[in-house]
């Protein structure tokens, strides 16, 4: 089964990726992989060309197919009818905080974590109140005294990005108790789940929690972002908060990110797992690639996102802006996820084995 795009066809792509930096600079900075579309996925988005397919969007079998694949793969399943439909995970997000706490209520959020979770709090006009990773777990004493400080609520991101931690049931488990204890609804970004290795269990946040939130969609694990489809799918104790939702947020959404959803997660599971089983190889060769270079990294447990510290190296705060200038390579900067960034940088290594080892040989190179 093809799985990668050749770095001549790659080149010829007009996402962000590809054209960002000029292009004798190799980018391996932002979310998205190098992959060909799954072809059920790209049949189902063919015929919606063909029939000139291209309207707003229904809720369409999305809801239903998105419950079948979250108990075939983690033995949970969603009622449909608590799910509603997203143009992307970030409407999700700060829809799903709007609908429980007003501007000015703190919300907690564990750097280094996604970039954007300052950006949608900053948007949202709440108090933002980081409780940092302990050793790249969840720090529950601290989300405990955050929680007692009077947070209203918990922006979690499981799986974690940068760093690829899955959090276990038990930690889980030990948040809905702390969130139920305090008054706290946890919102938990859930887009990478599908991507976890055999290394780790993910446990859906909802399973534990009947007054979360969680946002989800196909666009990570499919390389589907551009088509704008994503989903907020509510606890049960908090479904009757849906009926607040937007009218905009339906009609924002995608009708080819609907089509091509519903596609992947129906019928796309084989070809996510050959994915999967891909990028498990690439985490364990970089590893392998990286070790003689003297850069920190542990493998993570989930995403295709590595958390690269380059401190022992001496490149100062931003070693990313430092490979680029040397190396003609674009990584992500640490210092986007938060202060406990400084001296990381984060490696996309959603990419062909041949890619890959280019990237490496630059990163060499500019040490």
């Amino acid at each position: 089964m093809d799985i990668w795009a050749k770095l001549e066809d790659l080149q010829q792509r007009r996402s962000e990726k590809w054209r960002k930096y000029p292009s004798d600079v190799l980018p391996v900075f932002v979310a998205e992989m190098d992959t060909v579309l799954a072809e059920p996925i790209r049949a189902a988005l063919a015929s919606a060309v063909e029939f000139s397919d291209s309207g707003y969007a229904a809720r369409d079998a999305l809801p239903d197919a998105y419950a079948a694949f979250a108990h075939r793969r983690w033995g949970w399943r969603p009622d449909p009818e608590s799910i509603a439909l997203m143009p992307d995970v970030a409407r999700a997000v700060r829809t799903a905080i709007g609908l429980v706490s007003e501007p000015g209520d703190a919300v907690v959020i564990n750097p280094p974590v996604y970039p954007p979770f300052f950006e949608w709090l900053s948007i949202l006009r709440r108090t933002l109140v980081t409780v940092p990773l302990r050793a790249g777990r969840l720090d529950l004493d601290g989300l405990e005294a955050a929680f007692a400080a009077g947070a209203r609520v918990y922006l979690l991101c499981n799986p974690q990005n940068p760093t690829g931690t899955v959090h276990t049931r038990d930690e889980l488990a030990a948040v809905a108790a702390l969130a139920s204890r305090y008054g706290v609804r946890v919102v938990s970004d859930e887009i990478h789940a599908p991507l976890t290795f055999d290394s780790a269990t993910f446990t859906p946040y909802l399973s534990v929690d009947a007054r979360g939130f969680a946002a989800v969609s196909t666009s990570k694990a499919w390389n589907l972002a551009g088509l704008k489809a994503a989903m907020l799918v509510a606890g049960g104790d908090s479904v009757p908060l849906l009926e607040r939702v937007d009218e905009d947020a339906m009609s924002s959404t995608g009708i080819l990110g609907v089509i091509g959803s519903v596609a992947a997660l129906e019928s796309g599971e084989d070809w996510l797992d050959a994915l999967r089983a891909e990028l498990d190889a690439n985490r364990r060769a970089l590893g392998e690639a990286l070790a003689p270079l003297g850069v920190g990294y542990a493998a993570p447990d989930a995403t295709y996102l590595a958390w690269l510290d380059f401190r022992p190296l001496g490149l100062g705060d931003e070693p990313a802006s430092v490979l680029l200038e040397r190396g003609k390579i674009a990584l992500m900067r640490g210092l986007d996820f938060g202060p406990e960034g400084a001296g990381f940088a984060r490696f996309n290594f959603a990419t062909s084995p041949d890619v890959m080892a280019e990237a490496v040989s630059r990163i060499a190179s500019a040490l």
